[in-house]
């Protein structure tokens, strides 16, 4: 659980879950260009793919090859389950307040 959070709280990172939650399926060209025109982002794509990497890692990114390109899709599972311990409505019978 803590990669996603450790994930999540860079600024970046977040744009890039949010273009690719807005349009999955994007190789790293496609991310970065997104990134530059709407956001103003001009990271080399070293940079940005060290962050998918990361975001990889947590699992909040999946990849996959199509020919020779590799396409990025988001994967809100993780997010889902981190947080899904919080958000449990509470048994009133068994925590009485």
């Amino acid at each position: 659980m803590s990669e996603v959070f450790k994930a999540l709280a860079d600024p970046t990172r977040q744009l890039i879950l949010d273009e690719l939650c807005e349009r999955d399926g994007q190789t790293l060209f496609e991310i970065c260009s997104r990134l530059a025109m709407r956001h103003g982002i001009g990271m080399s794509r070293q940079a940005i793919s060290q962050h998918l990497a990361l975001l990889e890692a947590a699992d909040l990114v999946r990849s996959r090859k199509e020919g020779r390109c590799k396409i990025h899709e988001f994967n809100p599972e993780p997010i889902a389950g981190s947080v899904a311990r919080w958000l449990r409505p509470k048994d009133k019978e068994t925590n009485p307040r």
